[in-house]
């Protein structure tokens, strides 16, 4: 059986020999190898980092013991075009991720036809419920750990989450 190196997997073209280059891939591989241990030490699905417009996102493909595919994309501006919606984002090293405790099913709402207990871009406080993970019958109500603006909510309502999985993204040095 013939294993395939994470490049491959990936479908990504081998480096040029340019010194550089080289430098860049080799950080590039190192990031990557340390995200598909992660995803394999916690038994995650599915992983996703993005830093200095470079996301990376690496996903268990069918079965749990089949290999991690990895997926990178560019938001990287290029000189002398108008930046992009990513690139005016904000830098992702300021915001902080809440987390699952625990693992169970994902709720934005504390019931079906109730609004949900936040929104993008909606101002939280610390110890606001921002969602309820429900596990063996037990609701368990997350807070938010800082003061800030959701930036981005990670969890679909409903779906399964894992222990550690990032639910949402939150703006600390956003004022209301």
């Amino acid at each position: 059986m013939k294993r395939r190196t994470t490049k491959q997997a990936a479908g990504l073209k081998p480096s040029s020999s340019k010194s550089s280059d080289m430098s860049e891939n080799n950080h590039f591989d190192s990031e990557i190898h340390h995200l598909v241990e992660l995803l394999n030490r916690h038994g995650l699905a599915e992983l996703e980092v993005e830093n200095k417009g470079l996301r990376i996102r690496v996903r268990r493909a069918g079965t749990a013991d089949a290999a991690p595919m990895v997926m990178a994309e560019s938001n990287r501006q290029i000189p002398g075009e108008p930046p992009t919606a990513a690139a005016q984002a904000i830098a992702s090293d300021s915001l902080v991720t809440v987390t699952s405790p625990i693992v169970g099913t994902f709720y934005r709402s504390p019931s079906p036809d109730a609004d949900a207990y936040i929104e993008e871009g909606d101002f939280v406080k610390k110890g606001q419920v921002l969602c309820i993970v429900e596990a063996m019958k037990l609701m368990n109500e997350i807070e938010s750990e800082v003061d800030g603006r959701v930036h981005k909510i990670l969890a679909e309502s409903t779906k399964p989450v894992e222990y550690g999985q990032p639910l949402f993204l939150i703006d600390p040095t956003a004022a209301p």
